[in-house]
């Protein structure tokens, strides 16, 4: 009888365990993806609110940045490459003058997130890009950025 009370007490703790063991990497996991949006939320919002120093905080100086849009008159993309110092200069004037409207969107989808490297997607009210963050002394930066304008065609 008292091997089968230890037994179970011992099945009830184990299982206990697994659950404290389970719902702390659960939250550790939300607390990344959490982080890995507001470095996105970071650097639209850089732009978006002429502050380039979130852009410094979210994007890591080796930025490879590359972007296609449509040049008015034309019907083929063109390419737009763009480095960290670029962004940074960018973010000081890109909205000085109210170009972007109040309530532009900056939605975030953040896809994957490891323990040193993540994928996120962002819609912002220039088009669509798609981010790779990586983790620098425990903070995420964004590496790489693909973007495009709004598509000429709707997409299927």
């Amino acid at each position: 009888m008292k091997t089968l009370l230890i037994a179970m007490l011992s099945f009830v703790l184990l299982g206990s365990l697994a659950i404290i063991v389970h719902t702390h990497a659960a939250q550790s996991e939300d607390i990344e993806r959490e982080a890995v949006k507001q470095a996105v939320l970071d650097y639209v919002e850089g732009v978006y609110e002429v502050d380039p120093t979130r852009i410094e905080r979210s994007v890591h100086p080796d930025l490879a940045k590359r972007g296609f849009y449509v040049k008015r008159g034309e019907s083929n993309y063109s390419s737009s490459p763009m480095t960290f110092a670029e962004l940074v200069n960018l973010a000081k004037t890109y909205n000085k003058t109210g170009r972007v409207a109040k309530g532009a969107p900056k939605e975030v989808i953040v896809f994957d997130v490891l323990d040193q490297t993540a994928s996120a997607k962002l819609v912002a009210s220039w088009g669509v890009d798609y981010l790779h963050l990586a983790k620098y002394d425990g903070r995420w930066k964004i590496v790489n950025v693909l973007w495009q304008s709004a598509p000429q065609t709707p997409s299927r």
